[in-house]
């Protein structure tokens, strides 16, 4: 096959085992799913897709194992495991992850049910080069140590999306010396490392992912969207027949058709950027001890609270609470005069980057412009925050 054009990594070559595995349904279906979801309301450019991203983490995953010490068996299973990674994915990416996941138990790293059903082209075409599917599914979900290339702290995965998204964004924070971090990686006792003399290359994928959390994937305008477009999801499950694995399999644009039709309210207003603005933006201070550990339901509850208290539809408000931030990528295990550390011990950054991690995390309350005033109020007294909130 010829190689493929791409705008990151110029010319990628597929092995034979690639070739058809771009092929199958799945992995075509990844043309039609956009890699930044909602933030592309925000940077219009940002229209990449999971199947360009699908190639580079093959052509990074194939570069570090030519400089790892794997068998060629193991090395072919790794290929095929970092192309079809992101299959998993529903509609819209991460933004209706969570929603799928209270479905159906399942995470969008766990595809073993799409690569072990004998009745799928990828199964067929990983058994046809002797390529067991289940070994393959466990490598996605980033076991067998080998696996962390693909799933880890240091895997190929981040290193693609960073690059990828500052280059169609435009936004030059997710540069990273991906060439230097793929060539320092090394396997020790079954771990995956970056060899010695690699602080400073650990610290350089930490900042960049800070700062492209700070600017691009937590936007507040990516957030609102996010937001309003999984309660016009759940009200589409509800009101409809269709079901989550059918909804699940939905490529980006028939799902907005479906949503724009049934759910108008939200729907219509996604399609067409007219999206809620905030009520309420609160910063960690500012909200009630235990907020940040609220789920699902509690969100829910809060929202017809608010909505009661402020005497609008209840569908016109949207409580948004973040996980706790993180830094996952703290736990890289990095050689430091001939010893495997955790960066978090090695560098003096870290601590710093979770300071500025939590500093950034706000609590969102969303609704119709005109009933922002109203809605701020009602939400700082049923959720308990700080007197003048509002939205900072």
């Amino acid at each position: 096959m010829n190689p493929i054009k791409d705008s990151i990594h110029d010319y990628i070559t597929l092995g034979p085992v690639a070739s058809e595995l771009i092929d199958t349904p799945a992995m075509q279906r990844l043309r039609h799913v956009k890699q930044l979801s909602t933030v592309r309301l925000v940077y219009p450019s940002a229209n990449h897709t999971r199947f360009e991203h699908s190639l580079g983490v093959y052509h990074l995953a194939r570069t570090a194992l030519s400089h790892l010490d794997v068998d060629e068996e193991t090395a072919a299973l790794v290929r095929a495991a970092a192309l079809v990674h992101d299959v998993g994915h529903g509609p819209y990416g991460h933004q209706t992850e969570e929603l799928i996941e209270r479905r159906t138990g399942k995470d969008h790293d766990d595809i073993a049910w799409l690569l072990t059903d004998p009745e799928r082209e990828l199964c067929q075409t990983l058994e046809s080069h002797d390529l067991d599917p289940v070994r393959v599914a466990a490598l996605v979900a980033g076991e067998d140590g080998i696996g962390e290339l693909v799933s880890g702290e240091l895997d190929v995965d981040r290193m693609d999306y960073l690059i990828r998204d500052a280059h169609h964004t435009g936004v030059p924070y997710g540069t990273i010396d991906h060439g230097r971090l793929v060539r320092a990686l090394r396997l020790e006792g079954g771990r995956l490392v970056l060899g010695e003399g690699n602080v400073a290359t650990a610290e350089s994928l930490l900042v960049a992912r800070s700062l492209m959390n700070g600017v691009v994937y937590r936007h507040h305008v990516s957030r609102i969207a996010g937001a309003m477009l999984e309660r016009a999801c759940e009200r589409y499950l509800d009101r409809t027949e269709t079901g989550i694995e059918q909804f699940r399999r939905m490529p980006d644009h028939e799902l907005l058709v479906e949503l724009s039709a049934e759910v108008p309210e939200l729907g219509r207003r996604i399609e067409r950027r007219q999206l809620y603005k905030r009520a309420v933006w609160a910063e960690p201070g500012d909200v009630p001890r235990g907020t940040m550990d609220a789920g699902h339901e509690e969100e829910r509850t809060a929202e017809r609270e608010i909505a009661d208290h402020a005497g609008v539809d209840p569908t016109e408000v949207i409580v948004d609470i973040p996980d706790r931030p993180g830094l996952k990528e703290s736990g890289t295990n990095v050689v430091v005069d001939g010893v495997v550390q955790q960066l978090e011990d090695a560098s003096e950054l870290v601590s710093g980057l979770r300071a500025t991690e939590r500093a950034r995390w706000r609590l969102g309350v969303y609704c119709p412009e005109e009933h922002a005033s109203a809605v701020g109020e009602a939400a700082t007294a049923v959720l308990g925050l700080k007197p003048g909130t509002g939205n900072r």
